[in-house]
């Protein structure tokens, strides 16, 4: 059995009345403090311990069995409630802790004294206009703030979240308990935070993408003026223009918008029997293909296709999983791709697993995905079958597959992605930007204007949209 720590703050404010009516209320004072004091260092920790852990923390837990690690995986789902949660809490423990202090100073140092010492500044100048009453409150006020503010900060805030930070899930599970128990007692008060927060932080990121969006425009401008100067053809300088600006864009790109989604994703079960494994090896053309234990959310490691090639010839009882790597870079969707880049170059591998927010597996991300971004499509002799996700009908108008990323059909039609960044919303695929658009499936048949392009959805099923046919108009009406 996991032993859990007392709820913070749930016997604070009884036992501070307790100290107040109590003849040793002094003493009992003083041990409420320090109590409170641990719950503000608790509290406090848990902040950093939850928010520091990795994408590999999170899916070793989801595959962890212990009570508490469902528990730290629920509340790592719920992030925003989560510190709406401990910022609530907190805020409730530093008020008790502000009355104590100030209890325990009114009861330790005596009114006298503090108007003694005011009395003692009568041959200021400054002063001498106070009132002695008033110059004694003022430095009560002073001593007890200073106190109660170096108690929160060393020992509410900055070793407790030193702490979480070194040892962030063994704090995680302490915690887990008693912050699973105060999300639910505090749920009605972080949902009107949440509430609010969210309306400012669209307000705020409105106002941060128009100004983005006009610095863009104009440094886009720039470019093309500056490089139809200098190139020889109208080719060059579309080429030129074109890297230009995928460059200056590099560190606004996600990986959640160039990842290959789990759907799309060719990964084998480790339990597949070696003939068969050779086949869709073959089959798929791939040099590293991810390996799974059950399910994608599962990953084992990741196989690279070379350390095959001297055992292609064996047998199917060949036991091919001892070949399996290990090693696996987990990537988070937010993850922007100019630090996936370095992460690459640091870790020494060319694939990532990018997990979800709930630390499940969403898809995988490439170096060469990274790489498109800046030079553009990479083709080889096995990427022709990628061609069936479009299919160009003539110079304005095509059809694609409804997952097919926006950043890559904005390649491919030859427009700038940022054109549909008012309405994209959360969506990275064509097929999402329709449901972001219309708000619920849509029929087959049915037209969408968006800017300058006209959509009409060819197929769909009763889970996703199949086909998209997008012609390029003349005019956004």
């Amino acid at each position: 059995m996991e032993t859990e720590p007392p709820l913070p703050g749930t016997y604070a404010y009884s036992l501070l009345i307790i100290a107040l009516v109590s003849p040793w209320s002094i003493t009992i004072s003083v041990v409420l403090l320090l109590f409170l004091l641990m719950c503000s260092a608790l509290i406090s920790g848990s902040e950093v311990a939850y928010f520091s852990m990795s994408p590999q923390e999170v899916h070793d837990l989801r595959l962890d069995k212990k009570p508490s690690s469902a528990r730290i995986v629920f509340l790592h789902s719920i992030s925003r409630k989560l510190l709406a949660t401990i910022l609530i809490s907190n805020n409730f423990v530093n008020i008790a802790i502000i009355m104590v202090s100030n209890y325990i100073s009114a009861n330790l140092v005596p009114q006298s004294t503090f108007l003694a010492w005011a009395k003692m500044m009568d041959s200021w100048t400054i002063a001498s206009s106070i009132a002695v009453q008033t110059r004694a409150d003022t430095i009560n006020f002073i001593i007890t703030t200073f106190f109660v503010t170096f108690l929160l900060v060393l020992f509410g805030e900055i070793a407790p979240k030193i702490y979480a930070k070194i040892n962030n899930v063994r704090f995680a599970r302490l915690m887990s308990g008693p912050l699973v128990v105060l999300v639910r007692v505090f749920s009605p008060f972080s949902a009107l935070l949440e509430k609010w927060g969210s309306a400012m932080e669209t307000g705020l990121r409105s106002n941060a993408n128009t100004s983005t969006q006009a610095d863009k425009e104009e440094i886009d401008k720039a470019i093309d003026l500056a490089v139809s100067q200098g190139a020889e053809s109208a080719a060059d300088s579309k080429l030129e223009a074109d890297l230009l600006k995928s460059i200056i864009k590099f560190n606004d790109v996600s990986v959640k918008q160039i990842m290959r989604a789990r759907v799309d994703v060719i990964a084998v079960d480790e339990e597949m029997p070696f003939d068969t494994l050779l086949v869709v090896i073959t089959t798929a053309g791939y040099s590293r293909v991810p390996v799974f234990k059950e399910d994608f959310d599962h990953i084992t490691g990741i196989l690279y296709i070379k350390d095959l090639i001297q055992h292609r010839h064996e047998g199917a009882e060949f036991e091919w999983q001892k070949l399996i790597r290990q090693q696996v870079l987990y990537v988070p969707e937010s993850k922007k791709i100019n630090d996936l880049l370095k992460e690459f170059q640091h870790e020494k591998v060319h694939i990532g697993i990018v997990v979800d927010e709930y630390g499940g597996s969403a898809g995988i991300v490439t170096l060469e995905d990274v790489m498109e971004e800046v030079i553009g499509e990479i083709r080889d002799e096995f990427d022709e079958a990628r061609d069936g996700d479009f299919k160009k009908i003539d110079k304005n108008t095509f059809v694609f597959d409804g997952k097919m990323m926006i950043n890559d059909a904005c390649r491919i039609i030859e427009i700038e992605s940022s054109t549909l960044d008012n309405v994209r919303g959360d969506a990275d695929s064509l097929a999402g930007l329709i449901l972001e658009v219309n708000g619920e499936m849509p029929k087959k048949g049915e037209e969408f204007q968006i800017a300058n392009l006209h959509f009409i959805v060819l197929s769909v099923s009763a889970r996703r949209i199949e086909k998209i046919r997008l012609k390029i108009t003349s005019d956004a009406n």
